[in-house]
């Protein structure tokens, strides 16, 4: 198996990316620079943050730097993420201050002007913005005193307001102690001036830059990753902080226009809050087929290794040899002939890993539902895994490489072409699919074929035929034995009846609601009918919530209304972009949904059609 997490070992030629981007860092003479590492889910951002602190790790003789990491999901619902990269930062600085023996009392004195913001956060819920002055110094015993004034008199701070107020200052007045004299006032600006300026004359006196690592910025809800913005804002713009941040730009504009949902922002607008926050932005680099190659020979060769198949020493000189004919793509990429004399002597023992990788890469890139993301890659492999071991356990004798072509056409293909496979599968008792010797034989003449169904038309389907081993020859039951984990099972084989298979397909061609078709489906049963909308529902998903598929679902629940919540269980996994307004109209009247309708109008991050599609059903009610 092997661990998704970041990792500082590139082993995707992000190195120049990174190398770049330290460069960056080390050029910016001590002025400040913030970057941001672009990518969609599952891209490397967070290892490629790694790889740039690294970097600066490793140029770092004189010790001019200090490193936070600073993980804002961690804080999703615990605490307030602007204090808590505050305090992150102000913690840091003192334990740095400490080991260096240099700015210990300045160190200090910006803790403690953190912990006063603190309290100044605290304060806010509390007497609502009616500090006299828009003041947070003060004699604090006379503010608490003051909030509880306001309480008794009828305000809105609740007993728990100010206990939670109390308890801080308790818990902070020691180190509070002489930083602001008790008669001093401040305003907020004033205070926030005073925390910018300790904070610069901190990091001169320990002649250092901060440098701080940002990741998981766009798995956060809108408020905590606007707050994380916002407190990177207090100590971006000043001398010698560099800030590296690892966010997906498309969803932190959405985030920034959720959050401020109130507000009528233009994309000019939210494109200006992100550029004046991101100086430097880099993307992820794409993988392409030579990248993709490497990364999937590494990775079974790990495997082999742990088999005992090579020794330690000859992956680590492959890896080597690899990974520079990966760098140097422009000199002809990387042949199987670069990867069998990487592996050297040991090369016969990986023979299998080697067609493997040479044959999967350019299918890992071009097919939609993997498009050479390296997550996605790692996850293949690791079902890959399970699978084997579920095999073994059961005594099942699969080749590993059968394991692999079948399940790249589970992942890939259409869902309605794996449906097909296992029909054919189903209809014999030997378990082969003897159309798929047709196609493989003329394929090896070089003869034009036929494919066996309008399902099987797809480019991916063409290139996957292709690959070896062939399959038509092969009992194909423990294979599909072992997809159970999949989202379709062999269902075909023990849970619908002739007519129930009929219907299913009947559902899957429909373009429109139609009555009679509902009609037909309430013959068959609840049963047979949650089944079908089962099925259904998990064809929507594979084809990414097609709003077609969604619509198709509705026969089922129209003829089975008690089906309903199954349905709105599924709703609730479509992600808030995918949200189809025009289904709203179709699922208005029934009881089931007022739920889920009512979350989606609720919610920030529901597209605008869908919640004035709501919203005109409402108005009409």
């Amino acid at each position: 198996m092997w661990h998704d997490v970041e990792t500082t070992k590139d082993l995707l030629n992000f190195t120049v990316v990174a190398e770049t981007a330290a460069q960056l860092v080390r050029e910016s003479a001590q002025e400040p620079i913030s970057i941001g590492i672009s990518g969609i889910w599952g891209t490397g951002k967070s290892s490629l943050v790694k790889m740039i602190g690294n970097s600066l790790r490793d140029a770092d003789a004189e010790k001019k730097y200090v490193f936070l990491e600073f993980n804002a999901w961690l804080y999703q619902g615990y605490d307030d993420a602007r204090m808590a990269l505050l305090q992150s930062v102000a913690d840091k600085l003192v334990t740095e201050s400490q080991s260096r023996k240099t700015g210990v009392e300045k160190a200090f004195e910006f803790a403690k002007r953190v912990n006063w913001l603190r309290i100044g956060n605290l304060l806010l819920p509390v007497v609502s913005g009616a500090l006299v002055g828009g003041t947070i110094g003060g004699p604090i015993g006379a503010v608490i005193g003051a909030a509880g004034g306001i309480l008794k008199g009828g305000g809105t701070p609740t007993v728990e307001d100010i206990e939670k107020l109390r308890s801080a200052y308790d818990a902070l007045q020691p180190e509070l102690a002489g930083l602001l004299k008790e008669k001093e006032t401040r305003s907020l600006p004033q205070e926030i001036e005073e925390l910018r300026k300790t904070f610069g004359d901190l990091l001169s006196s320990m002649d250092v830059t901060l440098v701080v690592l940002v990741d998981d910025l766009d798995r956060c809800l809108p408020p905590t990753a606007v707050s994380t913005l916002e407190a990177m804002r207090l100590l971006l713009f000043l001398p010698r902080t560099a800030f590296i941040i690892a966010a997906d730009e498309q969803m932190i504009r959405s985030t920034v226009r959720a959050h401020f949902s109130d507000v009528d922002l233009t994309d000019d607008l939210v494109t200006s809050y992100f550029d004046k926050l991101i100086q430097v932005p880099l993307r992820v680099p794409r993988l392409g087929v030579t990248e993709v190659k490497g990364y999937l020979i590494l990775l079974l060769a790990d495997l082999a290794e742990k088999r005992g198949d090579i020794t330690h020493d000859a992956r680590a000189q492959a890896e080597k040899t690899i990974l520079e004919s990966v760098r140097q793509s422009w000199a002809g990429g990387l042949t199987r002939k670069k990867m069998e004399e990487a592996f050297g002597a040991d090369a016969a023992k990986v023979s299998m890993e080697i067609d493997l990788a040479d044959q999967l890469a350019s299918l890992m890139v071009s097919a939609d539902r993997i498009a050479g993301n390296p997550r996605l890659i790692k996850r293949f492999l690791n079902n890959l895994m399970i699978r084997d071991t579920v095999a073994k356990a059961q005594g099942l004798t699969i080749a590993f490489d059968q394991f692999v072509k079948l399940q790249l056409f589970e992942r890939c293909a259409p869902m309605a072409a794996f449906e097909y496979l296992i029909k054919r599968v189903a209809e014999r008792e030997d378990g082969k699919a003897v159309f798929l010797t047709e196609i493989e034989t003329a394929l090896g003449k070089g003869m034009p074929f036929e494919m066996p169904d309008k399902s099987w038309e797809s480019p991916f389907i063409a290139e996957w035929l292709k690959l070896n081993p062939k399959l038509g020859n092969t009992d194909l039951r423990p294979l599909l034995y072992l997809s159970r984990d999949r989202t379709l099972s062999l269902a075909y084989f023990d849970e619908l009846s002739p007519e129930g298979r009929s219907l299913l397909d009947a559902v899957l061609q429909a373009n429109q609601i139609m009555k009679p078709l509902i009609d037909q489906v309430k013959t068959l049963g609840e049963a047979e009918g949650e089944v079908i909308l089962s099925r259904v529902m998990r064809q929507a998903r594979s084809d990414q919530w097609d709003r077609t598929r969604l619509m198709q679902a509705l026969h089922l629940t129209k003829a089975f209304p008690k089906l309903g919540p199954n349905y709105v269980s599924y709703l609730r996994e479509v992600p808030p972009s995918q949200r189809p307004a025009p289904l709203i109209p179709l699922i208005r009247d029934e009881d089931w949904a007022q739920d889920i309708l009512a979350q989606w109008a609720k919610d920030p991050l529901s597209p605008a059609p869908v919640k004035k599609a709501i919203g005109e059903l409402e108005g009409k009610s």
